[in-house]
């Protein structure tokens, strides 16, 4: 293993990554069998993403990006359904780069345990390259050309028609509070991965944050049927944006990392973007308990959701419905993080972060003070659209 690689640990440190890096003779086996790149010269990054191995690699035909994941994480199959909904995209005019096919005709290439597959590297800045999700954006005007983005992104998406995902590790899906009863959707969810099925602390932290969440999902319960399916992207953080420039007043250009996508509703996905760019979650990882201690960027948020209704207005129903499923988000993705870490990686220590800490400490959060601040911010931005003017965030 490289020795100087490094991946984004749970908690926001540099650690050992858990996937061996991709070395250049893996590469130059693999582009073989493309036409066009060409022999690989050079291994120009490392991703630092947790879950994979990646890399930008420098080809006699230009740069190409080069990932690979354990077959337990993603098969050929499961590759095909993020690759199937690039490709519409990409017709429907988002700015999602293209995936790359053999000389086969196929994106997705399996070799012993490990799934590849080769994109173009998208033209502008990786300004986000190093910043995790749960960390901030670096101006309002990155925040507004964010959600002007994924606006797009969801324009593009209602045309498609594909199901739901199969159950798989690291798929941000949205079922459980979909549900009329979310304990019985959360027992046939946990019944489907047995890793999680097996493990009584998986269930005892489920109820808990079943019990914190009610309230919520009575919110939004009444809301659901005015929420269109749609597939959606479900982790559209700054970092999987890449920009104009580096400047205060960059404009994204692309889209990348379709790994969490499934069929959701596009207030799922506005309420992630929500939670991955203007909650600082990490600061609960040091204090768990210092609800007021984590920091809420309302500034950003504002610029988000006027850039998102800039390109594509909500309905009052999905208005009303983003607080609730703000608060709601959270608890699949927690889920199928644990999902991966103790059925793909076999490690319950870091299982611990993703449940309890992220599914019940978010849970505990959205119920304190500091959370209801976020929460009713929202619903009064929500009845502000019905005024003639709107009002401001809080």
């Amino acid at each position: 293993m490289n020795a100087n690689a490094k991946m984004h640990g749970l908690d926001g440190t540099l650690v050992v990554p858990d996937w061996p890096p991709l070395t250049l003779d893996e590469v130059r086996d693999l582009l073989d069998r493309f036409s066009g790149c060409g022999e690989p010269r050079e291994i120009l990054s490392v991703s630092p993403r947790p879950f994979s191995a990646a890399s930008v690699v420098r080809t006699r035909g230009g740069k190409v990006f080069v990932k690979r994941q354990h077959r337990n994480v993603r098969d050929r199959e499961g590759l095909l359904e993020e690759h199937r909904f690039i490709e519409h995209l990409r017709g429907n005019g988002a700015p999602a780069p293209q995936v790359l096919a053999a000389r086969s005709g196929d994106t997705a290439i399996e070799s012993g345990e490990w799934t590849y597959e080769v994109h173009e590297v998208p033209q502008g800045a990786d300004f986000y390259e190093d910043a995790i999700s749960w960390t901030p954006f670096r101006s309002v005007h990155h925040a507004c050309s964010t959600g002007q983005t994924l606006a797009g992104l969801h324009r593009a998406s209602r045309r498609y028609a594909a199901p739901a995902r199969q159950p798989r590790p690291l798929v941000a899906s949205f079922t459980i509070f979909a549900a009329d009863d979310p304990a019985a959707a959360t027992k046939r969810y946990l019944a489907a991965r047995p890793a999680l099925n097996s493990d009584r602390s998986i269930h005892a932290a489920c109820d808990e944050a079943l019990d914190l969440l009610a309230p919520f999902h009575a919110e939004l319960k009444p809301l659901l049927p005015a929420l269109e399916p749609i597939w959606t992207h479900n982790d559209f953080h700054a970092s999987n944006l890449f920009w104009s420039d580096t400047s205060a007043h960059a404009r994204t250009v692309a889209i990348i990392d379709f790994g969490l996508a499934d069929r959701t509703n596009a207030v799922h996905d506005l309420a992630h973007a929500i939670e991955r760019n203007v909650v600082e979650w990490l600061a609960l990882v040091e204090n768990p308990d210092r609800f007021d201690a984590v920091p809420v960027h309302l500034g950003d948020l504002e610029a988000l959701l006027a850039g998102y209704e800039s390109a594509r207005p909500l309905g009052s129903e999905e208005a009303a419905a983003l607080a609730p499923m703000t608060a709601l988000c959270h608890a699949e993705f927690a889920l199928t993080e644990a999902d991966y870490f103790l059925g793909v990686l076999h490690s319950k220590e870091q299982s611990r972060m993703a449940v309890p800490n992220y599914l019940v400490g978010h849970a505990r959060w959205f119920r304190s003070r500091a959370g209801e601040k976020l929460l009713n911010g929202l619903r009064r931005w929500a009845d502000a659209r019905k005024e003639p003017r709107r009002g401001a965030l809080p």
